[in-house]
Order: structure tokens, then sequence, then C-alpha cells
């Protein structure tokens, strides 16, 4: 359908492929992040399940038969799927019936457990995960330089130009929400924090209809903030909501709540590269913990720019989570993986990225140009020590930087890229 100023984004390649090559397509992921909006450029129709038109009328429709939603001109959108589970085995009934391709898209802000639907889907609906809009997407990045090109050791030297920390910051601050695109710092965390209240009063209970209790919730995600960019456990994720906020909560409750809030793209880990590196290096198994958009810690634990510069320390994490929201979206673009790295040996790499022959490109992030030095000379160190200790060698080493005036390539062969130059 025709739409108005629309923003390209990565994904637009995948969908295109993905709807020449199946019958229906799901693109899953946080609500805001503009999953709507993408749906609509590559579909020739739609039925809005949350249209509030006619005391709902659409999803009444489809609750009384989910067939109602499949008709109309194709490839035909259907928005918030969830709302009526019944749909998943309608669709999945309807492309059976003919070998077309690229007949249906459906969009998801949160995952439905699987007893609300009977088909898996497996063959006829693929999968693909949108994330909040990375630089590259919102403008804020000039891609000068491919992540693929790193990783396949072929980037250029570049002169890129200088950047503010302060706009760094606001990069942080508003996030990369489509709605806050063009928004001040104030604007986009507050925009962040009505987000976090939709989540607490709404979307935790619509998920599954069960009641829970959004204190603690609220509680967790405020730890989850605090520990931002860090492998800390459950265990100590419950010590910090005691220590912090003199209230305490179960280990398992914890874990259910965690479940939640994967359920809803809220959170998004990353997981450790383990035994593919194939190392005699025992390998710690914990995952990194991240939100899905470094906007959402900075509004749970009311930060501003005054605060931020103030706390290099936690300026530092919150990079890194920006770093790796952007990193996720690039990688996944050339079917790319993205890891991190802890050994118990005492080596650490930021991330990992995985190519789909097997190779890999280890990264550290760094904010300022005065790090680059030591996290190059970390990720020399930890290559060496794998290849000596049985591993498969680095095809490429990175550091991405925040405030770095050049893209280039060491004498020690380490790439070094700033942030806003980087595109998949």
């Amino acid at each position: 359908m025709e739409i108005g100023h629309y923003k390209a984004r990565i994904i637009d390649k995948l969908v295109d492929l993905y709807l020449q090559t199946f019958s229906a397509v799901l693109i899953e992921g946080p609500k805001w992040c503009g999953k709507t909006w993408t749906s609509k450029h590559h579909s020739n129709s739609e039925f809005m399940l949350a249209d509030p038109r006619g005391n709902f009328n659409n999803k009444r429709l489809a609750l009384l038969d989910p067939t109602l939603a499949l008709s109309g001109d194709k490839p035909r959108l259907i928005d918030e799927w969830q709302e009526v589970p019944a749909i998943w085995d309608a669709v999945r009934g309807k492309v059976d019936e003919t070998v077309e391709k690229g007949q249906y898209i459906l969009t998801g802000s949160a995952t439905v457990n699987k007893d609300k639907y009977i088909h898996s889907g497996t063959g006829r609906i693929a999968r693909l995960r949108m994330r909040p809009m990375s630089l590259y997407e919102s403008g804020h990045s000039d891609g000068k330089v491919s992540l693929k090109d790193i990783c396949e050791k072929k980037a250029q030297d570049l002169y890129v130009g200088d950047l503010e920390l302060g706009k760094l910051i606001d990069f942080i601050l508003v996030g990369g929400w489509p709605a806050a695109l063009g928004m001040s710092p104030e604007q986009g965390v507050l925009l962040s924090k009505e987000y976090i209240k939709a989540v607490l009063n709404e979307d935790i209970y619509r998920v599954d209809n069960v009641q829970r209790d959004s204190h603690k919730i609220e509680l967790l995600l405020k730890s989850l903030a605090r520990n931002e960019s860090t492998t800390v456990t459950n265990t100590k994720i419950r010590a910090d909501i005691k220590e912090k906020d003199f209230d305490d909560i179960n280990v398992n409750t914890i874990a259910e709540y965690l479940e939640l809030l994967k359920k809803l793209y809220i959170t998004e880990n990353i997981p450790p590269y383990a035994n593919k590196i194939r190392s005699s290096l025992r390998v710690k198994q914990s995952e990194k913990r991240h939100f899905v958009d470094p906007s959402l810690p900075c509004a749970l634990l009311n930060l501003t720019k005054e605060k931020l510069l103030g706390d290099l320390e936690l300026l530092g994490f919150l990079f890194e989570s920006l770093v790796e929201r952007d990193l996720l979206t690039y990688v996944s673009s050339f079917g790319a993986k993205l890891y991190h790295y802890q050994d118990y040996g005492g080596n650490e790499m930021d991330a990992v990225i995985e190519m789909e022959d097997g190779s890999w490109c280890g990264v550290e992030i760094k904010l300022g140009a005065n790090q680059i030095d030591d996290a190059a000379a970390n990720l020399l160190r930890i290559n060496d020590s794998l290849a000596k200790t049985g591993g498969k060698p680095a095809t490429s080493l990175c550091v991405i930087c925040g405030l770095s005036n050049a893209a280039y390539m060491r004498p020690d062969g380490v790439y070094v890229v700033p942030i806003t130059s980087l595109k998949d």
C-alpha cells in the first residue's frame, strides 16, 4: 500500500525475500518499533485487529470466524494477530490450499503460548524479528562503513568527522522508536516512560490474561536497568532489588517475570559464544542482559543528559546497549548471529559476530577514542589465546567506538569504526 513519508528499514529486503519464498510471514518484535508501517509498505490490503472502530468490530468478527480476516488483496496484512490466536490456524489452513507465495503478513508484539493454536506453521509461516531503529535507519549514522565488509576484512579507511559526546547521549536517551524521531531528549525519555507504564498497566496482563504484581515487575525492570549490558544472575537481581528497593521477590518469580518480558519483546539478551570457538578454555554460559532499546533503562532510572555526563561508567554500559541494539539489526540482514564471549581464563569480548560459514569477528565496544588501544590489545590477546588452545582464530577484529573521527585499520590489523558511520 502507498504510505506517505515511509522511512526505509533494513528489514525491507528480507521481507521481500521472505514473501517470494513463503506463503506467509510473521513480523514480530516490540510494539512501537515500526512493524505495522513496514508491513503496510509491503502489503496490498489490511485487517487491523486493534482498530477500535465499531467497538472493535474487526476483532469481534475474527473471534466469530477467523477466516473473515483473510479476504483481501495479497499480500494481506493481519496486524496484531495474537489478539485472536485462532487466526494463526486459519492462515495456516488457507496457505495449505495453494502453493501461492506471499499471501499474508502477520505482525505480533507478544509471543502467544502454543496451546492457543494448534499447528506450528513450520514451512508455511516464516518468522522475522524487527527491532527499534538502528542509527543508520534513523539517519544518525552516515553508513559509510559496512559491518559485513568489516567481518569479511574488506572495509576501507575513511575520515568521517567529529561527534560531540552530548549528541551521542541524545541518541541513547531518545532511542530508536520511530515515533521519537526528531524529539528532544526530554521528550524521548517521556515517551519511553509511557512505554513502561503501558507494559505495567496493560501488557503484562494482556499477554496471557494472568494478573501479576505490577509493582514487583517494576522493581525487576529497575534492577535490569541498573544491570544493563552485564551478565548478572537472577540471584544477584533479587539481592539488588532487596538492597535498593527494600522489597523481596522469589527467584522463581524472577524467572517467570523475565520470561514474560521476553515474550513482550522488552528484553533481548545476547547469548554466549560457546563451543563454536572449539578452544580448550572453559566458556561461561551466562547471557548478557539487554533491554531492546537503551532508552528504556534511561526512562526506568530517570536519567538525563546531565546525570549521564556525571556517571561515565553507566554511560559506557548504555552506549554498549545502543551499539548491540544496532548490531542485532545489522547482522540479521546478512544471516549472521550476535554473541558475547567470556571464559574462566579471564578473557572477555563485548560481542562476537558469527557468519554463516562459521567464521567470526571479535568486537570490543568503547565510548571514547582514548580506550581504543586497550580494546585492540584485548582483542589480539584473546584471539592469540584461543588459537593457542585449539580454537578457531577470528577472521577480523574490530573496535566500535563513539568518539572516533575516522574508520580505519590499525597497523596491528584491528579495525576501528565509529557507530555513527556503521551500517549493515
